[in-house]
């Protein structure tokens, strides 16, 4: 007796990723996929191409110094050492107290001593070394010592500097505006093709330069060694410059809904 062959089974459902559930609208009726979806798509075509648009922005910006700082010395040689720590101790007294008169605070002002033998006399030495953060009440308060204390009364010319945190956020400053500028140049190529400014895709910083001063003030200060406090204030400015590159993804333009 010979047994009859079993049919051949048939699928009628395929379990598909649900990332692919476009593919379950595409059943044929008698359950099987149609012909066209048994190809592979490609990946190009189900992938929309994104606009782009590049540019680059430039930015320079600079900060004068911050801070100075003036030393006032002062000096006494006496056979004595009581005589040349009284002549010492009086002025430096004086100047002490005339910058408290002027409103400084203790922490911006630092006194040094120094004592020793030359020969056969005592020699006595003071230093006060001031922080300034206004630069006309330095330039009152200098002129005064001058005017009040003798020759034996030494005060030194300004040097100006920048502190640590004033350059490094010179240095932020530069990087942002030099994005403003890049995203400004994106907005305004964009609206002139009648496009969109989308969000941006890349944002690189390709170059950054600082300098202090100005070239014809290095060449200047090098020809003459005394130069004016504003001379000194433009050759301690800080230069710093930033150059970015930016990638902006570009949309469509928007229709505007009518109000029903």
């Amino acid at each position: 007796m010979s047994l009859q062959q079993a049919p051949q089974s048939r699928v009628f459902v395929e379990l598909v990723p649900w990332a692919d559930r476009a593919r379950e609208n595409n059943v044929g009726s008698g359950g099987e996929l149609l012909p066209a979806l048994r190809r592979p798509v490609h990946s190009a075509q189900a992938q929309t191409v994104t606009r782009e648009v590049h540019v680059s922005g430039t930015a320079e910006v600079s900060a004068s110094p911050d801070r100075a700082q003036v030393a006032v010395l002062v000096s006494s040689t006496k056979e004595a050492k009581a005589e040349a720590k009284k002549s010492v101790c009086r002025r430096l007294d004086y100047i002490t107290q005339s910058l408290q008169q002027q409103g400084l605070q203790a922490e911006n002002v630092t006194v040094t001593k120094d004592f020793r033998r030359v020969e056969n006399a005592y020699h006595m030495e003071a230093e006060v070394c001031i922080t300034f953060t206004e630069f006309g009440k330095m330039q009152n308060i200098c002129n005064f010592l001058v005017e009040k204390l003798d020759s034996s009364v030494v005060v030194s010319q300004p040097q100006f500097y920048h502190t640590p945190g004033s350059v490094e956020n010179l240095r932020r400053q530069a990087c942002l505006v030099a994005v403003e500028n890049a995203w400004r140049k994106a907005q305004e190529v964009c609206n002139l093709v009648g496009q969109t400014l989308g969000k941006p895709l890349l944002i690189k910083e390709e170059e950054t330069k600082e300098w202090e001063g100005q070239i014809d003030d290095l060449q200047s200060s090098r020809l003459s060694s005394s130069l004016t406090v504003q001379q000194k204030i433009k050759s301690a400015t800080i230069h710093a410059a930033s150059k970015v590159f930016i990638t902006f993804e570009v949309k469509g333009k928007e229709k505007k809904r009518k109000n029903l």
